[in-house]
């Protein structure tokens, strides 16, 4: 249906007809508003059928800006930057622009934990969610990771409990959305080309998650990170505090107020994994769960794909796929995990990325370099003259091919960008994905 013969002063229009913005129609026609979902691209398979099937008129290719603007609000995705010419046009005009989460939150009852950080973020979600459900509460993970927010209200679900994973993109269309627990697990430079590559903007950005939280909510956080200590006071969190601190891990143990859990048994190795089960389990306790039951959530937890997993050992080389490291600090903490020499292949889209705070790790432990991108020039510069080799592909296979004949026995194959995906791949679980299929023809040929 074209645009212009279906908006008027009362349509909701959705801009962006990915994960998020079928959802947040589905909700809208679900609560009976009347909603235009417009994508200036063309409409995956996927979510072009599911607005057929649900009768939501849509269109693709582009967006009618002149009927758009006639919408009485609007919902746009997360991946759609706020000085793009049409939201510039919808704020001028007085047009409310809202996120999705923003839109979802109206239409739930539950209890809201909301967990952000530019590293960490789906692991401890997902993490928590676990923990939660360990402990017999109805729980639902969604946000940034699994289904959209909205698309869960819209299908009825009805929890105690959502654990959302929020994005600093998500968190800029907050205006009243409430959240009862949040957590803020680091702040480090991460998507600075959207802010300006300013520092203080993105900070801004990320504790946009406490603004509307009250002095009985909890606001968790990272005592070590100085971004988060300052912010803490500039931002005038209204909630109780909850540090997370280095000084609650002792080796395998972490503690959390008088409770201690093992982490030795579980597979969650690694000190960044130390902190982002110390933040799942305050989370978790603080929404109720029973304390005596969040070690065996723990054991049993499954970490995610694409976070330091383990792929496959060929020739006794072990390959590792950290696609989801799109930012230096996850890198960092990648490098820091490894036990054995690496043949690190990193490389994509840069986000503006210092990459100085790498280059005692790299000097440590990084043998060669195999860069994975359309522009490696800032890759190369800051470490070639660090490693033995360093080599540039455009492919996941031929990155995979590089790096198993760089390898040795007893060495590690690490995919962990530091970049954004978008040069060459859909996103990082489909660089993920080829990496690992690349690695299985490596398996299937040894």
């Amino acid at each position: 249906m074209r645009a212009a013969e279906y908006i008027d002063g009362q349509t909701l229009v959705v801009l962006g007809a990915g994960e998020s913005g079928v959802g947040a129609a589905l909700l809208a026609q679900a609560k009976g508003i009347r909603v235009f979902v417009s994508d200036n691209g063309p409409l995956a398979d996927s979510y072009r059928q599911q607005l057929e099937e649900a009768g939501i008129p849509y269109e693709g290719g582009g967006h009618s800006t002149e009927a758009l603007l006639q919408a009485a609000e609007v919902i746009k995705s997360p991946g759609i930057p706020d000085k793009v010419p049409l939201i510039q046009a919808f704020l001028a005009k007085g047009t409310p622009v809202i996120s999705e989460i923003e839109f979802a939150g109206r239409y739930t009852q539950a209890r809201i934990i909301g967990i952000s950080g530019s590293n960490g973020k789906t692991t401890t979600a997902s993490l928590t969610f676990h923990l939660l459900r360990a402990a017999g509460k109805e729980v639902v993970l969604a946000g940034n990771v699994g289904d959209s927010f909205a698309a869960s209200v819209a299908a009825g679900n009805h929890p105690e409990v959502y654990v959302l994973e929020l994005s600093s993109f998500q968190l800029d269309g907050l205006r009243n959305f409430h959240i009862d627990i949040a957590a803020l697990l680091n702040i480090t430079p991460d998507h600075l080309d959207r802010y300006d590559y300013k520092m203080d903007n993105y900070i801004a950005s990320k504790f946009r998650i406490a603004m509307n939280q009250r002095a009985d909510d909890v606001f968790i956080y990272f005592a070590e990170d100085a971004n988060l200590q300052g912010g803490v006071g500039k931002f005038a969190v209204r909630a109780r505090q909850q540090p997370v601190s280095l000084a609650d891990i002792d080796g395998s143990r972490i503690r959390a107020g008088a409770y201690t859990y093992e982490l030795s048994t579980t597979a969650l190795q690694g000190k960044h994994n130390a902190i982002n089960a110390l933040f799942a389990v305050h989370m978790a306790l603080a929404a109720g769960a029973d304390p005596g039951c969040l070690q065996a959530g723990l054991d049993s937890f499954v970490p995610v794909p694409h976070r330091l997993e383990k792929v496959a050992e060929v020739d006794g080389v072990t390959y590792i796929n950290d696609s989801k490291a799109t930012n230096v600090d996850a890198v960092y903490y990648a490098l820091e995990a490894m036990t054995k020499p690496v043949i690190w292949i990193a490389g994509g889209q840069d986000k503006g990325n210092d990459y100085t705070v790498l280059e005692a790790l790299v000097r440590e432990r990084v043998r060669a370099l195999v860069c994975l991108g359309v522009d490696n020039s800032k890759l190369t510069a800051a470490f070639g003259p660090l490693v033995e080799t360093c080599i540039e592909t455009r492919s996941a296979a031929a990155a995979v091919a590089a790096a198993r004949q760089l390898a040795r026995s007893g060495e590690v194959v690490l995919l962990s960008p530091a970049c954004a995906s978008f040069d060459l791949f859909t996103n990082y679980v489909d660089r993920g994905e080829q990496f690992k299929q690349a690695v299985g023809s490596l398996k299937n040929l040894a």
